[in-house]
């Protein structure tokens, strides 16, 4: 693996940690969203 490669790896690795954290963050939304709708009936 050279050094570009190398780079643009670290580059995916901390897009890829951002995103799972965009998306445990939306799950997490939908989740008490979902709690709060179930307590008002």
């Amino acid at each position: 693996m050279n050094v570009p490669d190398a780079k643009r790896l670290k580059e995916l690795e901390a897009e890829n940690t951002r995103l799972k954290k965009l998306l445990a963050e939306s799950m997490l939304e939908s989740e008490i969203t979902k709690e709060a709708l179930r307590k008002k009936w």
